[in-house]
């Protein structure tokens, strides 16, 4: 399963019957709304026929043993901006910023001091604006993916 929404899916049941691996396997990632990711299971015949339904409880089992396993995480799609100061003012900017909970990404020091944030228009334009006296303008910069924060499956 690919993609934020997730919009791409596949599943293979590779040599075993149609529908007894890569649906039940699939229907789990789905129900646990999970997106870039991929579950593979390797099962080795040891004489017992497990016959359809059994099968499908195998690898349905053994994905959901994984993922409740595993440490998740959560990705988020952040905007990013830039914002130029004086050099004079850039340290009183920067620690206003993270004050309120910003993310400063960084600075680049050129002829202006050049900070580097990510977040929402929404939430970063108002603080800006408190801490520059209005003077400050955000300069939209392109978009990055980052880990909000990890649980245990």
């Amino acid at each position: 399963m690919l993609g934020p929404s997730p919009s791409i899916e596949r599943s293979n049941d590779d040599g075993e019957p149609a529908g007894t691996a890569g649906s039940p396997m699939l229907d789990v990632l789905r129900g646990r709304e999970l997106s870039d990711v991929v579950a593979v299971v390797v099962r080795w015949f040891g004489g017992t026929l497990l016959g359809a339904g059994g099968l499908v409880r195998a690898y349905g089992d053994a994905v959901a043993a994984a993922v409740d396993g595993a440490r998740l995480v959560r990705r988020t799609e952040l905007s990013l901006f830039d914002l130029a100061v004086s050099h004079a003012d850039a340290g009183r900017v920067k620690a206003g910023l993270r004050a309120h909970g910003v993310s400063v990404r960084g600075v680049d020091y050129l002829d202006r001091a050049v900070i580097h944030l990510a977040g929402s228009l929404a939430d970063l334009d108002p603080q800006v604006a408190e801490i520059t006296s209005g003077a400050g303008r955000l300069v939209p910069a392109g978009t990055t993916w980052v880990d909000l924060a990890a649980s245990a499956g």
